[in-house]
């Protein structure tokens, strides 16, 4: 089983050998595998893999287990990228607006970048006037908003969460 890495200033850095590796790849694509069909691909018995899958979850390298849902199959068919720049720069301000978008169902994933804006928003709701109205009555009311700049998705050509 990895160690954390101790050449690394970073507690959350660890090192993965080929078995967590592989375990995570089959988790990764299939989160309800089960730990004996993992044991048996891995070829490890169960309580080394039950062991490592416990290990790897509590280093948070396994942050959660999740359900990926379709949304278009929800009627929520249209997706926006959208650039946000706040009017101020400082601690408070930005913590009012990340409080602001985690309170918010329509924005799926918010990053903050560098360059001429200060967020990035992936957004998906059910169509241009549910999104008109998230960006007017929302997300433009929210304190300290400067400029919101909406790119509009035409189809998706990679989408995926796995990672190794």
């Amino acid at each position: 089983m990895a160690k954390v890495n101790k050449k690394d200033e970073s507690p959350t850095q660890v090192v993965l050998d080929q078995k967590d590796l592989a375990i995570l790849r089959l988790l990764q694509h299939n989160a309800r595998i089960t730990v004996k069909e993992i044991s048996d691909k891995v070829n490890l018995s169960t309580t080394p893999v039950y062991e490592r899958i416990k290990w790897l979850e509590e280093t948070g390298v396994i942050r959660q287990y999740a359900t990926l849902v379709d949304p278009a199959k929800l009627n929520r068919r249209l997706m926006v990228i959208a650039y946000v720049s706040l009017k101020q720069h400082n601690k408070t301000a930005g913590s009012k607006f990340v409080k602001g978008i985690n309170e918010t169902n329509e924005v799926l994933e918010c990053y903050s970048i560098s360059g001429e804006f200060d967020f990035m928003l992936k957004i998906v709701v059910e169509d241009m006037n549910a999104y008109y109205d998230f960006h007017v009555n929302r997300l433009s009311e929210m304190e300290n908003i400067g400029n919101v700049q909406s790119i509009f998705v035409m189809g998706v050509v990679k989408e995926t969460h796995i990672l190794i």
